[in-house]
């Protein structure tokens, strides 16, 4: 009867469990459906205005010569990193957390004050202050609730740092969204911005363009958006696939634990059936003795 009991509350608890994770699984696929609507009614704006960019720079006959693009040896370099601040996503965080370990390892030479961490979300928070570093700021609200003036603010600090010299790069890490079972490691540096400038796809004609004010003017303008847009861009990305890790993770937990219940269910038969076969031996044995 121990043994039985003891199924009985192990079933009991597994099926809890399966209902909490089935509970958890719906609801990061309404915020992953949620998370998807804002990236579509997005990405369209940003990677027009990043195409439009990238086609002036790539047809334009000269140097481009901004402030923004100049390509120095990396003395001091900024990492933003974009994890999320719960748990039970799957491999979502450590992925991310082991790029980073990955990019520290190629500036191992550098000095930890010419390191400035810039983590988004409290998972990569802790893993900045468990490795030595002072976070650069607490940016853990904006995984809750994405939003582009707070991406912005960061992202103009960011380009006034760079500007000024008190860095020379910018790389961002966070996990790009390709649907809710794959999310893909991704690493971008953002700054200095260096068009993509190749010869084979230019066209066999100029393309002449009509700039208003001027070409200065328009670059300067157009370059901080972008760079801007891409971080909020990457901000949503890893929001989605946040949602997506967890979601994913949510149903496997419930498939396994329901996996889990029929085998509990079974042994519970089986332990059952000896318990009432060892209870009918009893009794055939004592009728049999007192014949």
């Amino acid at each position: 009867m121990t043994a039985l009991k003891e199924v009985r509350g192990k079933i009991a608890s597994v099926t809890s469990t399966r209902k909490v994770t089935s509970a958890m699984q719906m609801v990061s696929a309404a915020k992953l459906r949620r998370a998807q609507d804002a990236i579509a009614g997005y990405l369209p704006y940003e990677q027009r205005l990043t195409n439009i960019l990238e086609d002036f720079l790539k047809y334009s006959t000269d140097e481009l010569n901004t402030s923004l693009a100049q390509n120095r040896e990396v003395k001091r370099i900024a990492i933003v990193v974009i994890s999320s601040n719960g748990s039970l996503c799957g491999a979502f965080n450590s992925n991310v957390i082991k790029k980073a370990e990955e990019i520290l390892a190629l500036y191992s030479d550098m000095p930890d004050k010419d390191i400035l961490f810039y983590p988004i979300g409290k998972k990569i928070s802790e893993f900045v202050v468990k490795n030595g570093h002072t976070p650069e700021g607490n940016y853990t609200a904006m995984i809750d609730k994405p939003d582009y003036e707070t991406i912005s603010a960061l992202a103009d600090e960011l380009m006034d740092l760079f500007i000024s010299k008190k860095i020379d790069s910018v790389a961002l890490v966070y996990n790009h969204f390709k649907n809710a079972a794959v999310q893909q490691i991704t690493v971008d540096h953002i700054l200095p911005l260096i068009p993509d400038k190749k010869e084979a796809e230019k066209p066999t004609k100029a393309i002449d363009f009509i700039m208003e004010p001027n070409k200065d003017y328009l670059i300067e303008k157009l370059i901080p958006k972008v760079v801007r847009l891409k971080l909020y861009s990457a901000l949503l990305d890893s929001v989605a696939a946040e949602h997506g890790a967890r979601t994913t993770a949510m149903q496997i937990a419930t498939e396994n634990a329901g996996d889990m219940i029929q085998e509990l269910q079974q042994k519970y038969n089986k332990a059952r059936q000896e318990s009432i076969t060892r209870e009918l031996i009893d009794i055939v044995g004592g009728a049999e003795s007192l014949r």
